[in-house]
């Protein structure tokens, strides 16, 4: 915007408010920094849980617009106050701010202060944290961390810190999350922002605030008064500044005594599940009703990445495998075959180095000649080679597992942080292809891209579309046993496991990793006095069919063996082991990121003249609406021949929170049926 045109506008607001600036709100502040409360030091500050090996006391942020130059820029402002109740909690004394930069503009820390309070033979010692203790760490290309720890931490401490963070870039309005992985005793956020700015509030959380307040006000500003040469701001010249007010929109939320956010299996990052405020700057409203929309589209992102060196840049120059993929055409004449072997050809001239990113921050020449490079750098370079293969190839962009899921309503690139392709089919449907595991087929990707939709970028705007992340395969594991059962009580037999799917990914990485040899060991670990002599491994390089592993084993009788009833839960020793689901509610998804099948099958041999005392009944578990089911039986198939049956299906690769109770009382039933003990007898007369 013109800087005249700013001044006319916010010129108007505040001749036609008629209103001295102010604020909305006249409640304290909940936090004042270096005024510590004794009592802190002393009593129990938070009886929500006794396990917590640190709490927070208050939390306390508030953002705002000020005038910057000839512009406005965020100023946010933080004071956070937490106890040290344990050695564990030592980490809390270590904090990571982190700051948005684009070319020359960067977001900056200044006002950087914090204390470590004692209490020592009954007075109250402070250590206060020098300049030395911080520092700036570059953590992405456009990311920075500022990093400073609090010194002289003990059990019992109180650490206190308190900065201001300002920003030129307003679509970079902060978030604020309430829930940590520690209590939170209070937490509270405040903002006050001008009403010609739009920005939409997404509140992430069924808990209600225990103070949710919003009102209008009014904002003092002080700007340059640039007035432009030509119509551009670079040429233009001050004239002294100018005070304004503005009307603005005043929010106020808090959360008190929060427990801290629990771990639980299956699920992705911790920030898609606690209680959150995100803000996406929409537009600008002026009081001349003329709405400017900042927010964006698809279309407009669109270009944007296809403009850009590092993303659709790298898409348009020749190749480095230019000629070999060129080379396939004629070879591979199906689209689908012919992909497959772009890929190989990918992953035999690089090798993913674990970095998740959406650009190539250099050449992918010199990705290439490095034989190693991001996410981006391998999927990038697996476009580029399929296009000069002549198969229709596009980028689509996600966020992974660990990164946090993508909100559809918002449109910011940052919320992505991965890259793969994107290959129409005539059929309609897409395969969607990734080069950064060998490990899998082509067409599956990896379980870390598994996260709800990808945005499909297209050289045509209208092309664009949201593509859901669904797996196209599941995690699949089938294990049949042969025992046979002596009169003392001593086993042996002969086990074939497949591991299909994502299992066998899983199963082949940790191949890789440990060897044949440690990977038996810890096969074996769970198994109490068992010999396996050799573990024999199937279908290893063959990645799109089942892993298999076949071994025999041998478990001797106990020292003091029964001389009456045998009793054997053999289903026991091949299922899950515990039931992954220990705690009796879970207030967020199951997220298995596929769908799941075991099945366990064990024909048990009784030893001569014995028999079962009786047939355990068949179980039949079903989830509502056909989510999942476990089939439980057990037969005798011959004389002296029984037949035991388990079989788990889970059809949905996400479980809602409300599904939660029959999802655990349907692993219960598992595990009570696999534990069930066979009484095994000798028969009468015999």
């Amino acid at each position: 915007m013109a800087t005249s045109l700013l001044f006319r506008r916010l010129l108007l607001i505040g001749t036609a408010s008629g209103l001295g600036a102010g604020t909305a709100f006249a409640q304290p502040e909940p936090v004042k920094f270096g005024q510590i409360d004794k009592a802190d030091l002393t009593a129990a500050p938070f009886v929500g849980d006794s396990a917590a090996t640190a709490v927070v006391l208050c939390d306390f942020g508030r953002s705002r617009m000020e005038g910057h130059g000839a512009g406005l820029q965020v100023v946010f402002e933080r004071v956070t106050r937490i106890k040290i109740l344990r050695k564990a909690g030592f980490e809390n004394a270590t904090v990571e701010i982190p700051l948005y930069h684009r070319n020359e503009d960067q977001e900056k820390v200044s006002n950087l202060r914090g204390f470590t309070y004692n209490l020592v033979n009954g007075a109250v010692e402070k250590t206060k944290l020098e300049s030395t203790g911080a520092f700036l760490e570059k953590l992405t290309p456009t990311t920075n961390i500022q990093k400073f720890t609090l010194p002289n931490v003990r059990e019992g401490s109180v650490i206190e810190y308190a900065y201001t963070l300002r920003s030129d870039f307003l679509f970079n309005f902060q978030d604020w999350t309430f829930q940590r992985d520690i209590p939170v005793r209070w937490s509270e956020y405040r903002v006050s922002i001008p009403a010609f700015y739009k920005y939409k509030i997404i509140y992430q959380g069924n808990q209600p605030f225990d103070v949710n307040v919003a009102k209008t006000g009014v904002t003092g500003l002080t700007l340059d008064n640039k007035v432009p040469s030509g119509g551009g701001l670079a040429a233009g010249t001050s004239t002294g500044t100018m005070n304004v007010t503005a009307p603005t929109e005043e929010h106020q939320w808090a959360l008190k005594n929060l427990r801290a956010f629990r771990e639980e299996p299956f699920m992705t990052t911790f920030r898609d599940y606690v209680p959150r405020l995100d803000f996406e700057l929409m537009g600008e409203q002026w009081n001349d009703n003329e709405y400017h929309d900042l927010s964006g589209t698809w279309a407009t992102n669109n270009a944007t990445l296809l403009a850009d060196d590092d993303f659709g840049g790298r898409l348009g120059r020749s190749g480095p495998l230019r000629e070999q993929a060129l080379a396939l055409t004629t070879k591979y004449p199906t689209v689908v075959e012919r992909t497959a072997a772009v890929r190989q050809l990918v992953m035999a001239a690089m090798r993913y180095n674990g970095q998740n990113r959406c650009y190539a921050q250099e050449p992918l020449r010199k990705a290439y000649d490095a034989r190693q490079g991001s996410a981006a750098d391998v999927n990038l370079l697996l476009i580029a080679a399929l296009r000069e293969a002549g198969i229709e190839a596009h980028p689509l962009l996600l966020s992974t597992r660990d990164h946090g899921r993508v909100n559809k309503e918002f449109l910011m690139l940052e919320r992505f942080n991965y890259v793969v392709a994107v290959v129409p089919l005539a059929d309609g449907k897409d395969l969607l292809v990734d080069a950064t595991e060998p490990l899998l087929p082509c067409g599956v990707l990896p379980e870390r891209c598994l996260n709800g939709a990808g945005r499909l970028i297209a050289k045509k705007e209208t092309d664009g579309r949201w593509i859901d992340l669904v797996p196209s395969q599941r995690q699949v594991r089938f294990q049949q046993i042969n025992l046979t059962l002596d009169a003392q009580g001593g086993l042996s037999g002969q086990v074939h496991d497949e591991r299909g799917g994502y299992a066998a990914v899983d199963a082949r990485a940790a191949l890789a990793s440990l060897g044949e040899k440690k990977y038996l060991a810890g096969l074996l670990a769970r198994h109490e006095g068992w010999t396996v002599p050799k573990l024999t491994v199937g279908q290893a390089e063959t990645v799109d069919k089942p892993l298999t592993l076949d071994y025999e084993f041998r478990q001797p009788a106990a020292d003091n063996a029964p001389t009456g009833p045998l009793y054997l839960s053999p289903l026991s020793e091949f299922g899950p082991g515990q039931n992954p689901f220990r705690h009796e509610d879970r207030s967020f998804a199951v997220d298995f990121g596929m769908p799941q099948e075991e099945t366990v099958m064990v024909t048990l041999t009784l030893p001569a003249g014995y028999e079962l005392a009786s047939l355990p009944k068949p179980a039949v578990v079903d989830m509502p609406e056909q989510g999942g089911r476990f089939l439980y039986s057990v037969a005798a198939t011959a004389p002296g021949v029984v037949q035991l049956t388990s079989r788990l299906s889970l059809r949905k690769p996400v479980y809602a929170a409300a599904e939660y109770a029959s999802l655990r009382e349907l692993y219960r039933q598992l595990m009570a049926h696999q534990a069930e003990k066979l009484v095994i007898q000798k028969k009468a007369g015999g």
